[in-house]
């Protein structure tokens, strides 16, 4: 079926930690099985990273619906001084 993508683009400023929640990326493919979608991260922030709260400090590159239901994904800013500002999207 069709894929159907909303996100609001979030943005860290340093030093920041926010927890993705399904008023972000929302995403419906038809079927009637929400937590089976994946999210892969494409464009990893340039000032952070995105992580799984039960392991800090690592990237991912993906995660599921039903990790962003359970709020267990963050968006990490790297504390750059550089770069007070980063856009998650």
């Amino acid at each position: 079926g069709d894929i159907v993508l909303l996100a609001k683009p979030v943005t860290l400023t340093e030093g920041d930690r926010v927890t993705l929640t399904t008023d972000v990326p929302v995403a419906t493919d038809g079927t009637s099985k929400p937590e089976k979608l994946l999210y892969a991260v494409s464009l990893p922030p340039v000032h952070g990273q995105i992580e799984h709260i039960n392991y800090p400090g690592v990237p991912i590159s993906s995660y599921s619906q039903l990790d962003v239901v359970a709020q267990k994904v963050s968006g990490v800013h790297d504390n750059n001084h550089g770069a007070s500002k980063e856009a998650l999207r």
